[in-house]
């Protein structure tokens, strides 16, 4: 009896694991068929987007597809939302309100709502959870509710080569400089200068670049060790494997 017992749970066990690898496999093929690209831009319609450029599935919530014009090569994680004006159907004109530059990476489950123009640089990386708005609520009236007032619009500019840390949040009329680093959690408006590091709510520069000092504060940690030129990606790989031993 026991016998038989063990060889039930066994084949159990075999169909359990069958089972999951199917679903696994079945959901790697929704993965890569449900991916917007410029080949195959399923129900979307952007104003433009790039050669290489790849939304994964699934995505967020996107409208105003026409006025978003993505550049070459960026990645679009799952769940992030691009919104072009407050609502969809609108006809926002001529111009782009949305325009993600070249080699961009927006994190998973981040947002980006251009009621009026955003523009993100180059080269610039988002963490996950990052949230870029040119809309914030007013409370001018104080007997009417916040909500059924009219909000405030500003445009957002995020220069070229910025990485912008988990959870951040950039605010209406914010102005990033090139390379401009954002710590997780900060909450930025107003002007950043570039090759700053800013930090907190609201947030403000915690390290910059002078031309003659370097960094200021100084780094606590030394610069990472660059990969030296002629280094092939196999002999990487096999470095990788000689360290793991």
């Amino acid at each position: 009896m026991p016998k038989s017992k063990n060889t039930f749970s066994s084949v159990s066990a075999w169909r359990r694991r069958v089972a999951q690898r199917a679903v696994h496999a079945g959901w790697a093929w929704v993965q890569r068929t449900g991916a917007v690209s410029q080949e195959r831009p399923g129900r979307l319609r952007f104003g433009s987007i790039g050669p290489g450029t790849k939304l994964a599935f699934p995505q967020g919530t996107v409208f105003g597809a026409p006025w978003i014009h993505l550049g070459d090569h960026c990645i679009i994680g799952e769940h992030v939302t691009l919104t072009a004006g407050m609502m969809p159907d609108l006809d926002l004109g001529p111009d782009p309100i949305l325009t993600i530059g070249s080699g961009v990476v927006l994190g998973r489950g981040s947002h980006v709502i251009a009621d009026t123009r955003v523009t993100i640089g180059d080269d610039t990386y988002f963490g996950p959870y990052v949230y870029v708005t040119s809309t914030n609520h007013s409370y001018d009236d104080p007997h009417t509710p916040i909500g059924k007032q009219w909000p405030r619009m500003e445009p957002v500019e995020i220069g070229p080569g910025c990485w912008i840390g988990t959870g951040a949040v950039i605010l209406p009329g914010a102005r990033l400089g090139r390379n401009v680093v954002v710590a997780a959690g900060a909450v930025v408006r107003g002007e950043v200068p570039d090759h700053a590091v800013v930090a907190g709510a609201p947030a403000r520069v915690v390290r910059s670049w002078d031309a003659e000092k370097g960094w200021q504060p100084p780094l606590r940690t030394p610069a990472p060790v660059p990969i030296p030129e002629g280094v092939t990606p196999e002999e990487l790989l096999a470095l990788g494997e000689l360290s793991d031993t």
